[in-house]
């Protein structure tokens, strides 16, 4: 199965709680830093809910 790595791009200052929990849940705290999870339907739809915050890369 394929992997995405997802880094945050933009800060989360002034973003609604549910977009704050959404990036904290995907294990990213700061701007820069990145994680890698497995391609599957529930980490996508985390990642388009907050796709404006975010720089995703398949690997």
């Amino acid at each position: 199965m394929a992997k995405l790595k997802v880094t945050l791009s933009k800060s989360l200052i002034g973003r609604k709680k549910d977009h704050i929990a959404t990036v904290n849940a995907l294990g990213i705290k700061k701007i820069g830093k990145s994680a890698t999870h497995e391609d599957t339907p529930q980490i996508r739809g985390m990642i388009q809910k907050v796709s404006y915050l975010l720089k995703v890369e398949e690997i």
